[in-house]
């Protein structure tokens, strides 16, 4: 097999990286098992990053290897695929799956898109109307596939205006990626983050904190980018002319009715996904996991008097790869706890370190870490394990400095495979004009800088008077 010169470097230096760990004088104070978890998270990590290899392959064969060689049990290893919170997205992804078989997403952005009159209030109804969808589809690239369409209605309106077009291709990805913020099934990095969170600290986010926490990030984020790409792909004359969106542009490309009264499976899946939200949203009154309840959800969507989808075409539209991806990575992540490695690489960080200084780090490296690593829930895995016992060691609330990692490691926009969402947008189909790769540069060079900085003003003024202080000694 040839290699490229990126994957030889890459391969040296996690083969460096393992023959310095396996000299018994190198490292003082790391353990045997700390050493072997360091050295296979070494290649895992370089691995990801360079290797042509599918990530869910790499991190079972990580967590395998760590479980051969003892340093994880087999009952540890197993046991996180069986996390409420791998339930908890199987159970939306079906109940996903049933929305998407009506047709609601499309009547929802129909009803606000055909609403705009001039092109910035264009620009912010489909913003507001991809916000929504996070609450409905739990994956980035799924709420892509489902928007393309709508997309591509609106190309089409917009045939004459090419740059306006270009600006709509850019800026679905855009806020799709960081409205995923909103809500804990918004992105499988969440879930990895909530995991490691509940194995280090103890510490419980559930759906309605994660809602209160990133649902206003979500919004504010979300509209700043809409406004950013606006302005950075248009020009002033380009945004004077009027709009007019119709509903027959929009049917072409929709399978289903974007208009009318709702059909009964219609109804019963908008009250069913209310339901299921409200209950979500409800948890510290009821008590009950929100497994549960999404589990409750999949079984009412799927059944045969009131379901819109069968349960094996809903279980088909289940990311098993990132399920066992998830699952192999929370079992690193244990690893790198229990085995002392974690404690020992934060050890050596200097004391004295202000929280906004340790914050501001956090989120910068998390903003750059989408130009190493692609997969957003590599990205978590590696950082939020470091990330939480780095904090607890310069005082900082773990809780507030992993959301502010996982929060700041959604911004992927520089490169067209830097996710999933801005590739399928770079090349849509039947021709639609698009964005250059010049214009992704170019954006990033903007939004980088002002959604770090937006992530580091939640964290250190937001989120401390919603409950997740700054300092760990002030948390209640």
């Amino acid at each position: 097999m040839n290699l490229s010169l990126r994957q030889t470097v890459w391969l040296c230096l996690a083969l460096s990286a393992c023959a310095v760990l396996a000299v018994p004088g190198t490292a003082p104070g790391l353990g045997g098992e700390a050493r072997l978890t360091l050295a296979v998270f070494a290649l895992a990590t370089c691995a990801w990053i360079a290797a042509p290899v599918d990530d869910t392959y790499i991190a079972l064969g990580a967590g395998l290897a760590l479980t051969v060689t003892g340093v994880l049990s087999a009952d540890t290893l197993f046991a996180t695929l069986g996390d409420a919170t791998v339930w908890l997205l199987i159970c939306a992804f079906v109940l996903a799956a049933a929305v998407t078989r009506t047709g609601l997403a499309g009547r929802a952005a129909a009803f606000l898109v055909t609403g705009a009159r001039s092109v910035r209030q264009l620009v912010h109804l489909t913003t507001a109307a991809l916000v929504v969808t996070a609450f409905a589809v739990p994956a980035t690239s799924g709420r892509a596939a489902l928007a393309l369409p709508v997309f591509l209605a609106l190309a089409r309106s917009l045939a004459d205006r090419r740059r306006l077009v270009v600006m709509l291709a850019l800026s679905f990805p855009t806020v799709i990626l960081l409205s995923a913020v909103a809500t804990l099934i918004g992105a499988g990095a969440h879930l990895i983050t909530v995991g490691v969170l509940l194995e280090q600290t103890g510490e419980s986010i559930g759906f309605a904190r994660w809602l209160v926490l990133g649902l206003p990030l979500a919004i504010v984020s979300s509209h700043l980018a809409a406004e950013a790409v606006l302005l950075t792909t248009t020009r002033r004359e380009d945004r004077r002319g009027p709009v007019k969106i119709t509903l027959d542009a929009l049917q072409e490309h929709s399978a289903t009715s974007v208009s009318g009264p709702l059909s009964p499976p219609e109804q019963r899946c908008l009250l069913l996904l209310c339901t299921v939200v409200v209950l979500w949203c409800a948890e510290p009154l009821h008590g009950v996991s929100p497994a549960v309840v999404a589990l409750i959800g999949a079984v009412v969507a799927s059944s045969p008097a009131l379901g819109t989808v069968r349960m094996k075409d809903g279980l088909r539209s289940v990311p098993w790869p990132m399920l066992l991806f998830m699952a192999a990575t929370t079992a690193m992540g244990v690893a790198l706890v229990d085995s002392g490695a974690a404690g020992w690489l934060v050890g050596g960080m200097p004391g004295g370190v202000p929280p906004w200084a340790f914050l501001a780090v956090v989120v910068a490296v998390s903003t750059a870490a989408h130009l190493v690593l692609q997969s957003r829930s590599a990205r978590s895995s590696v950082l939020v394990p470091l990330v939480v016992a780095a904090a607890t060691g310069a005082g900082v609330n773990p809780v507030a400095a992993a959301l502010a990692s996982t929060a700041a490691a959604g911004f992927c926009h520089t490169l067209p495979a830097s996710a999933k969402p801005v590739a399928l947008f770079a090349e849509p189909p039947d021709g639609v004009p698009t964005f250059a790769p010049r214009d992704l540069l170019r954006l990033s060079a903007v939004l980088a800088p002002l959604s770090a900085a937006l992530v580091l003003l939640f964290a250190l003024a937001v989120w401390p008077l919603l409950g997740v202080p700054v300092l760990l000694e002030s948390q209640p």
